[in-house]
């Protein structure tokens, strides 16, 4: 007779295999949507991996992936690890996109321009993620719905101010905002995109935030309520502040890296479409593979800003829809998600 039975604490091996085992299901089943795609899928793998690792263009675009998805994925990360889970990290990033506009075209361009975008872009998008915190701790509203339905309401919040109010002076019926003086935008590596200052602070936050949470007392209190809020109330822990302080950190993250995107890279507000490339949903990806620990999204952020820059390379050399990448994403999450239920449980063999 064989069932399963739950094991609660598996082993570390036990559990790294059985991530590796999803990781290889995930590849195969993308595999085969290439396939009826009619394009081989070893040769859709290596002409990903060629061209994103092995051609200095092509690591420059990872790069610039990797940049938003750092930051918003270590916010993310301390967020489910408390058992907040923000699914709005998207408009998070718009609001704070449109923080860090407000500073760099309304007040006067000089050293403390760039400072002073992104704290601006650090409250906007932590106020943004503020409403759905306050209504989990003090209604216990679901903050999957809350956070969600916020990103629809900042993109066409954007979309406002691009066509309306903050529309460009400059611009023959575009939608966008007048350019940032240079004072407002980031250097760059050489001739490519990557804005550099905003890696040093995607870095410096996951490393902040893993102190945090290993090692002060604040971080041990994040811990408890993520493992077990009866127990956080039993204890005395002020969870609803908890998780107050939860979603303006999350929010802020993402703030941070909607001012990277239009100082580094746009130099101005534009259409919410344009502006993220989805980067708050696959920043999910990138805090689940980290596993609670802000410090591994320095790993994960590459290799999710690999896929990403793939799905272009994918749609100039194989002529194939860049949202196939979107379809890669799902997949290795949903194999992911999988995985970590399987490896809570083991099989037994007779009575």
């Amino acid at each position: 007779m064989i069932r399963l039975e739950q094991e609660p604490r598996p082993r570390r091996a036990k559990a790294l295999g059985v991530y590796l085992g999803m990781g290889v299901i995930a590849f195969a089943l993308t595999g085969g949507v290439f396939a009826a795609y009619g394009v081989s899928p070893w040769e859709v793998y290596r002409a990903l991996l060629e061209g994103t690792l092995g051609e200095r263009q092509g690591l420059a675009e990872v790069l610039r992936r990797t940049l938003p998805l750092l930051l918003i994925g270590s916010g993310l990360t301390l967020a489910f690890r408390v058992g907040f889970f923000n699914i709005g990290a998207e408009g998070q990033l718009l609001m704070g996109a449109v923080g860090g506009t407000a500073v760099a075209l309304f007040l006067p361009p000089g050293a403390l321009s760039l400072p002073l975008m992104f704290l601006a872009g650090a409250v906007a998008g932590g106020l943004w993620a503020l409403p759905a915190a306050w209504l989990r701790s003090r209604v216990d509203v679901n903050e999957i719905l809350t956070t969600l339905m916020l990103n629809a309401v900042a993109s066409a919040f954007v979309l406002y101010l691009v066509s309306g109010p903050w529309r460009g002076e400059e611009v023959q019926g575009y939608t966008y905002t007048d350019s940032f003086p240079d004072a407002a935008s980031l250097p760059v590596l050489g001739d490519t995109l990557v804005h550099w200052p905003t890696g040093v602070l995607g870095a410096v936050l996951a490393l902040a935030l893993q102190v945090l949470l290993t090692r002060t007392s604040l971080g041990y209190a994040l811990r408890v309520v993520g493992a077990s809020p009866r127990a956080a109330r039993y204890a005395g822990l002020p969870t609803g502040r908890v998780v107050l302080l939860t979603g303006l950190l999350s929010g802020g993250a993402a703030g941070l890296a909607g001012v990277g995107e239009v100082a580094g890279i746009h130099h101005r507000l534009l259409d919410p479409t344009q502006l993220s490339l989805g980067y708050g949903f696959t920043a999910i990806i990138v805090a689940w593979l980290a596993r609670g620990h802000p410090a591994l999204v320095l790993l994960t952020a590459p290799l999710m800003g690999v896929i990403l820059a793939g799905g272009d390379l994918l749609k100039i050399s194989f002529n194939m829809p860049f949202r196939v990448i979107d379809v890669f994403s799902g997949v290795l999450l949903l194999c992911l998600i999988s995985g970590e239920a399987l490896a809570r449980y083991r099989v037994r063999w007779g009575r």
